[in-house]
């Protein structure tokens, strides 16, 4: 597997989470302190997060795959950019165990 697949799944595990934060506190301001602005915040922030889950889905889906992951942990992968937080936890043991399943970009000869 190449690091890239790995790297691309951190970068959108990290975006989601932190969108995901963001949106959360969003709506604590929006409903139960009914703060002003927070409509407008958690509107542009739950949009944002929206259609950058999808890419996280993807990337995370295409990690799974070449990881050979069974179906419930490439779900619970999946699940984690919807709960607030699990993106990181889950991110940093997923880049664990793959770390080991990445090819040494070493053994292309440079100006290939």
């Amino acid at each position: 597997m190449k690091k890239s697949v790995l790297t691309r799944y951190r970068v959108m595990a990290y975006v989601t989470g932190v969108l995901l934060v963001l949106l959360t506190l969003g709506m604590i301001g929006k409903y139960l302190l009914e703060m002003d602005g927070a409509e407008g915040f958690t509107s542009v922030v739950s949009i944002a997060h929206g259609w950058l889950y999808v890419l996280y889905l993807v990337f995370a889906f295409d990690l799974g795959s070449k990881a050979k992951w069974r179906f419930g942990k490439l779900a619970w992968v999946l699940l984690a950019g919807t709960i607030p937080t699990a993106a990181f936890f889950v991110e940093r043991r997923v880049s664990r165990e793959v770390e080991p399943l990445i090819e040494d970009d070493e053994a292309v000869p440079a100006g290939v």
